[in-house]
C-alpha cells in the first residue's frame, strides 16, 4: 500500500514539473547565448557565419529527416531548396523584370512552398519504389536533371545568369536584409523546424516512419501504408528544405543554376554527416564547422603559402578526419567522449574492447 502511495506520489511530482524545467541548465545557456548574439557579435559575424549557418542547418536537416527517420538518402533537397528560391524570384519581385511577376510576398511564399513540396512528393513517390544506393541515384540524377535544365532554360528560368534582386519585403517596416534582422529572421525558422522535426519524430506519425524504416514488411503487415508514409516524409523534408531556399535566396539577393548545382547538392550530405543523422541537432553542428571552414580556409591556406583555391581540399580532409573517427559525426564523437567519463580505465579496459 506505502508502495503505491509513493508511485502515485512520484507521478504527481512528474506531473507538476513544467516543459522549462526539463530543459537541462546547459541548453538554456545556449539559447540565451543565441538570442543576445547581436549585442556583441559583428555584423558579418551575424549575416555570414550565423545566417548562413541556420539556412544550410534547415536544409540539410530534411535531410537528416529522410535519412535518420526514413532510412533515405535523398540527395535532391538542396535542388528543392534552389526551386522554392526560383519561384520567390519569379512569382515575387527581381531585378528580372521580364519574367517576375512581382506578386506580392503573401501569396509568392505560398506558392513557392506548394510547388517545393508538391516537387518533393513527386521525387518521393518515384524513390520510394527503390532503396539504398539506387535512392541516392536517382535523387542524384534529378539534382543534376535540374541543374541543366535551369541553366538551358531562359523564359522561365533565364538560363545561366538566374535572378538577382530578389530582397525580403519591407515587413513591419524592418529591413529583413539587415544583419540583425535577418539573424533573428534565420534563427527563428531553424529553431522551429528543429522543434517541429523533435516533436514529429516522437509522433505517432514519427514512430511509424522510424518502424517503416527498420522493418517495411512487417509495418505493412500490421496494416500501414509503407509507400505513404515515404512520400508524406518527402512531403514535409521539402517545405523545411523550401524555407531554408527561400532564406538563401534573399541572404545572397539571388538564385542561379550554381546554387542547386550538383557541388551544393553534395555539400549538403557533407553537412549532414559531418553533424550527425542519429538528431536534429546534428545538421547545424555540421553546417556551422561547414561554413567556418569554408568562409575562413582561404585565409588559412594563404597563410600557409597555399593556393587559396584548394579550400575545397581542407574541408574535405575534414570530412574525412571526422567520419574516421566517427561515422556518426560530431554527436558520434560527443556519445563516445560521455560514454568515456567516469570509466575506471583498468576496470573498464574489458568491456572497451568488446
Amino acid at each position: 500500500m506505502a508502495l503505491i502511495e509513493e508511485t502515485e506520489a512520484g507521478e504527481a511530482d512528474d506531473r507538476k514539473v513544467g516543459w522549462a524545467e526539463r530543459v537541462p541548465v546547459q541548453y538554456w545557456v545556449v539559447i540565451i547565448l543565441l538570442l543576445i548574439m547581436p549585442a556583441f557579435a559583428s555584423d558579418f559575424t551575424l549575416f555570414q557565419i550565423f545566417g548562413w549557418s541556420f539556412i544550410l542547418g534547415m536544409i540539410a536537416l530534411s535531410l537528416m529527416f529522410l535519412a535518420g527517420y526514413g532510412g533515405m538518402v535523398s540527395l535532391v533537397q538542396m535542388t528543392i531548396a534552389g526551386l522554392a528560391g526560383y519561384m520567390i524570384a519569379i512569382f515575387g519581385d527581381s531585378a528580372i523584370t521580364d519574367i517576375s511577376q512581382g506578386w506580392p510576398w503573401y501569396v509568392s511564399i505560398p506558392i513557392a512552398l506548394i510547388i517545393a513540396m508538391l516537387f518533393g512528393s513527386l521525387v518521393g513517390w518515384l524513390s520510394v519504389r527503390t532503396e539504398g544506393i539506387y535512392t541516392i541515384m536517382i535523387t542524384l540524377a534529378i539534382a543534376s536533371a535540374f541543374f541543366y535544365f535551369a541553366r538551358q532554360n531562359y523564359v522561365v528560368f533565364n538560363g545561366f545568369s538566374g535572378f538577382n534582386g530578389v530582397l525580403p519585403p519591407m515587413l513591419f517596416g524592418v529591413d529583413w536584409r539587415g544583419s540583425q534582422a535577418f539573424y533573428y529572421l534565420t534563427l527563428f525558422w531553424a529553431c522551429l523546424s528543429y522543434l517541429v522535426v523533435l516533436y514529429l519524430s516522437r509522433s505517432p506519425f514519427g514512430l511509424a516512419l522510424q518502424g517503416v524504416r527498420d522493418n517495411p514488411r512487417r509495418m505493412a503487415a500490421l496494416g500501414f501504408n509503407v509507400n505513404a508514409h515515404r512520400v508524406a516524409a518527402y512531403a514535409f523534408a521539402a517545405l523545411i528544405a523550401g524555407i531554408g531556399g527561400i532564406l538563401l535566396t534573399w541572404q545572397s539577393a539571388q538564385i542561379s543554376p550554381g546554387t542547386a548545382g550538383v557541388g551544393p547538392v553534395i555539400d549538403i550530405l557533407i553537412i549532414a554527416v559531418i553533424g550527425g543523422l542519429r538528431h536534429p541537432i546534428g545538421p547545424f553542428i555540421g553546417a556551422f564547422i561547414y561554413v567556418v571552414l569554408k568562409t575562413f580556409s582561404v585565409d588559412f591556406l594563404t597563410a600557409l603559402g597555399l593556393g587559396g583555391e584548394r579550400f575545397q581540399l581542407l574541408i574535405g580532409i575534414s570530412f574525412l578526419v571526422i567520419v574516421f573517427w566517427s561515422p556518426d559525426g560530431i554527436l558520434g564523437l560527443w556519445e563516445k567522449w560521455r560514454r568515456s567519463r567516469g570509466k575506471d580505465p583498468l576496470r573498464d579496459a574489458g568491456e572497451s574492447k568488446l
